[in-house]
């Protein structure tokens, strides 16, 4: 081969082995071109979608809501997560340094993400060890904006966490993030957050923890169920050490302290963090909870840190529990059930409260859930609505029993009684079924479901003229607001559980504001006051015993009432201080409710009810008189032609015009006949 092919020869090789490295250079450069724009690709897709990140409420993480009572403090905690958060103030410099040392030690170095973790985190997999590269900062972004997706073991989870911890930083101060995450993680035995932790084990707070509590607590969060120290004593504090010699190492600590920490003992004073409800106040805290149910979500009620001020008063509460008790007592019925509500009708606050006699046995609330028929007590709206009609209580009425009302009704007095010819207001002291089916007849159901309605109720109310009788159910809270409307004077207010609640920045979300409505002229809620302080003053009214049993001196009124049977007893009352309504009954059952043999009568249990709660209560309080009013303008009682009122049998016929003579001849008859019939059961209540 001559030199000029060999030249040729040696070129084409120099030419081919020039193309070649080009070529893979080239193919490497596109490859990484592709490489970059197909992972940039990827990179935008997985960042689609994000959460919002830039929200100071993306990060916060559960907290429970506070009930508290009148005075102020915590009756209640509703709760998912049991956590307590703190700021950096309130906790031990120690535990700072221990958790950035054991989890992030060079937390106050990166960006969010630290590319010497992660490669340090690679290292040791490759030795056979294990360690994780996630910052503290990540820990947090997973654990709240992510957290729908923090199980999720992929690349593109870790690629969005990365992201938003870096956006994260140029936001928030290390501080800040360190104490969010504090508050966040999980440290086993039920113990969300530092505080809650540090009560949970030590029983104290986190800013008098030691440097060895502290280091305890800061190992947990990697294992919590293997390193709680309440079951696994040992290795806690293994781990403990290992915390211990990682602040050493980091120069947080000297060598005497570390010493000292590694040598000490372990004592742990468990605190149940925890607060059962049923403990305190469990019915009002149901109650309050139905009513935040109406306008929050249960992740606000449950997660939201709320603060929910209430009007449950601790003494009151104490004396309604001990006067129910007390009246349960003396009839000697293991079974019979009282509800009770107190109201003070200045305010509408609902400041006591009895759902029952044991929560932990039966956790229906028989003062807001329990709907029974209230029997005679619903009387007082017929009586309302009849007076603001213009109708005298001196109007006679024929309560004789039965009465055929009409072609389709007939009527019986309580206990078959039968009064003659008496005066409303006397019908209403002995509770006459016959005469009121007569008033309701006259004036029109409307106008009772109308009267009842502004002056407290909420139920459905249907408008035929038996709904005098109470045969609805209703509530004992309502019945109490609808008594606390003619303690005021005619004034309504809304019974009130909660003043106000505070969200968990502190901002009022909701204050109440006395907003009272006059439900009943002023004149016609002193004519009704008068003829029901009547039915607890008069020598014939079915709440007599109450004057013989109360030691408070103060003026009361009130109208008692009972069902069919006797299935359910009721009184509802009111002094100027307070209105309350009591029900006794079987909440499982309708049925019955016999003492010493015999029928039961609210005189036995409700009306006593009443008279223990009062005389706690009203003690040493001045007496005070209910609102005065001038006399309502009355229509002439010849007006009202009760049809009934003519054709008695048994006490001859009356003009109804008011004449003297005949309230004379009238009243001795009803004193004939009751005095007649004294050892039977008077009228329905």
């Amino acid at each position: 081969m001559g030199v000029r092919t060999r030249r040729a020869h040696k070129h084409s090789r120099t030419h081919i082995v020039g193309f070649s490295i080009a070529a893979i250079f080239g193919f490497l450069i596109l490859g990484a071109l592709a490489l970059f724009f197909s992972m940039d690709g990827l990179v935008r897709m997985w960042l689609e979608d994000l959460p919002d990140y830039t929200s100071a409420d993306a990060y916060l993480v559960a907290e429970p809501t506070h009930i508290y009572d009148a005075n102020g403090d915590v009756i209640a905690e509703f709760y998912m997560e049991n956590r307590r958060s703190v700021s950096i103030d309130e906790v031990s410099p120690y535990v700072i340094q221990a958790i950035v040392d054991i989890e992030d030690e060079r937390f106050y170095q990166h960006n969010g993400v630290d590319p010497t973790g992660i490669l340090r985190a690679v290292y040791v997999q490759l030795l056979g060890g294990g360690q994780g590269a996630s910052t503290i900062t990540q820990q947090l972004v997973r654990n709240t904006v992510l957290r729908d997706e923090q199980f999720d073991q992929t690349i593109a989870r870790k690629v969005r966490e990365a992201y938003i911890a870096i956006q994260m930083e140029k936001t928030y101060s290390k501080d800040q993030i360190l104490m969010m995450y504090l508050n966040t993680i999980f440290f086993g035995n039920n113990s969300y957050g530092i505080e809650t932790a540090s009560l949970g084990y030590f029983g104290k707070h986190a800013r008098d923890l030691t440097l060895a509590e502290a280091a305890l607590l800061a190992g947990l969060p990697q294992s919590p169920s293997n390193y709680n120290p309440l079951v696994n004593l040992d290795l806690a504090v293994q781990r403990r050490n290992l915390v211990l010699g990682n602040m050493l190492k980091a120069g947080d600590i000297t060598q005497e302290e570390y010493e000292a920490a590694k040598a000490e003992e372990v004592v742990l004073n468990p605190v149940d963090t925890t607060m059962d409800h049923s403990e305190k106040f469990p019915y009002f805290v149901d109650y309050v909870r139905g009513l935040l149910e109406q306008d929050f979500d249960q992740d606000t009620i449950f997660k939201g840190g709320l603060k929910v001020y209430t009007t449950i008063d601790p003494t009151w509460q104490a004396m309604a529990e001990e006067a129910c008790q007390e009246g349960l007592e003396d009839m000697y019925d293991d079974e019979l059930e009282a509800a009770m509500v107190a109201i003070d009708p200045a305010t509408g606050y609902i400041k006591a409260m009895v759902g029952g006699k044991d929560y932990s046995v039966q956790q229906y609330n028989l003062a807001t859930q329990a709907r029974r028929q209230p029997g005679s007590s619903f009387k007082v709206f017929t009586l309302s609505a009849a007076i603001g009609q213009g109708m005298n209580p001196n109007v006679y009425l024929n309560c004789n029993s039965p009465l055929q009302v009409t072609p389709t009704w007939r009527v019986i007095n309580y206990g078959g009684q039968s009064y003659g010819v008496i005066t409303l207001a006397r019908a209403t002291e002995i509770s006459s079924n016959t005469g009121y089916a007569q008033v309701s007849q006259k004036i029109g159901p409307e106008a009772i479901v109308e009267t009842a309605k502004a002056m407290g109720i909420d139920e459905d109310l249907p408008a035929y003229a038996s709904i005098t009788l109470g045969s609805v159910g209703i509530p004992p809270v309502q019945m109490a607001e609808a008594y606390a409307t003619l303690a005021t004077g005619g004034i309504h207010r809304d019974g009130v559980a909660i003043t106000r609640i505070v969200d968990r920045s502190g901002n009022v979300t909701y204050e109440h504001g006395d907003t009272p409505t006059q439900a009943l002229e002023p004149e016609v809620a002193a004519a009704v006051t008068e003829v029901l302080e009547g039915v607890v003053s008069s020598s014939m009214g079915t709440a007599n015993v109450i004057p013989s049993l109360s030691t408070f001196n103060q003026p009361v009124a009130g109208k008692t009432g009972t069902t069919e049977e006797t299935r359910d007893l009721w009184f509802c009352g009111y002094t100027p201080q307070v209105a309350v309504a009591i029900w006794n009954g079987y909440p499982n059952e309708e049925k019955t409710i016999y003492h010493f043999g015999t029928y039961a009568h609210p005189s036995d249990v409700s009306c006593p009810i009443f008279a223990y709660f009062c005389n706690k209560l009203l003690a040493h309080t001045q007496r005070e008189e209910f609102p005065k009013a001038s006399q309502p303008e009355y229509r002439n009682n010849a007006e009202w032609e009760f049809p009934n009122t003519y054709t008695t049998g048994t006490t001859g016929r009356s003009t109804n015009t008011g004449n003297n003579s005949n309230n004379n001849a009238n009243n001795n008859s009803y004193n004939n006949n009751y005095n007649n019939n004294s050892n039977n059961e008077y009228g329905n209540d």
